[in-house]
């Protein structure tokens, strides 16, 4: 366990005035979820889980609903606040992925939820490894919008062009971590979904969300506004309506802890 609570990447510092975004953008996640936790991950009432990186706690929720006791850990205080805020229940927690502020073997399941392309390094494998009681499990998952959709491809395109050297789910580059001595292979899945509601919530705030997009300069974000609004505008399957769906598709992995 380390002292230091570091930010993960310089891109992290905008959720500390993104968290209005996050909540008001961010989808959830597809009914399937519960059956994974049930099933892949082992979680149930008896159980005592991680949610590492939890954000405003958009996945806590679906934690919660196992009736395992949830320990939410996040580095930024300003998101830790809003989940505190919509979730008193739960054992909130600054810390990071190198820093959890929890014992040697102490919880069953450690979940990353749209979190572990941010800290996807040996460093922090072995703090969460240190974590985990012997056979326990890490799941990751992630929701990333379906670009095989035109529109939705044009959306990306709008946003990938600021991304610089941010971490991301979608360029592979979070496997890089794995394989890793005392995890066994990931085991994947995937679900899909849509998030539906008001354009200006599921395709304004989202990308608002973003974090290199939320980091921009006030004109720069104002002008991806623009470009989202236009887009919204001239595509037929959005222009005039007050609700729309952005197709999404949820993947899902579980490594075990191997016995030592």
């Amino acid at each position: 366990m380390r002292d230091a609570v570091p930010l993960i990447h310089h891109a992290a510092e905008a959720y500390t005035t993104a968290a209005d975004s996050y909540v008001k953008g961010r989808p959830d996640y597809p009914p399937e979820v519960a059956a994974w936790l049930h099933d892949d991950v082992g979680l149930g009432p008896s159980g005592m889980v991680v949610d590492l990186g939890a954000g405003t706690g958009k996945f806590t929720p679906r934690l919660v609903a196992t009736g395992a006791h949830v320990i939410a850990v996040e580095p930024v205080q300003e998101m830790l606040a809003r989940l505190s805020a919509a979730l008193p229940g739960v054992q909130a927690l600054i810390g990071s992925a190198t820093a959890i502020p929890l014992p040697d073997a102490s919880v069953d399941a450690v979940i990353c939820a749209q979190a572990f392309h941010w800290f996807a390094t040996r460093e922090a494998l072995r703090e969460i490894h240190r974590v985990l009681k012997p056979g326990g499990r890490l799941g990751l998952i992630w929701n990333m919008r379906d670009a095989s959709v035109p529109w939705v491809a044009k959306m990306d395109a709008i946003v990938n062009r600021h991304e610089g050297d941010t971490p991301r789910y979608y360029t592979g580059a979070w496997r890089q971590a794995f394989p890793f001595a005392g995890f066994g292979p990931l085991e994947e899945r995937h679900f899909r979904q849509g998030h539906t509601g008001a354009p200006e919530d599921v395709i304004v705030n989202r990308v608002r969300s973003t974090s290199f997009i939320a980091g921009l300069p006030e004109a720069e974000r104002a002008n991806v506004d623009e470009q989202l609004r236009a887009l919204i505008a001239r595509e037929p399957t959005l222009a005039g309506r007050d609700v729309v769906t952005v197709p999404y598709e949820t993947a899902a992995f579980v490594s075990r802890k191997q016995q030592d």
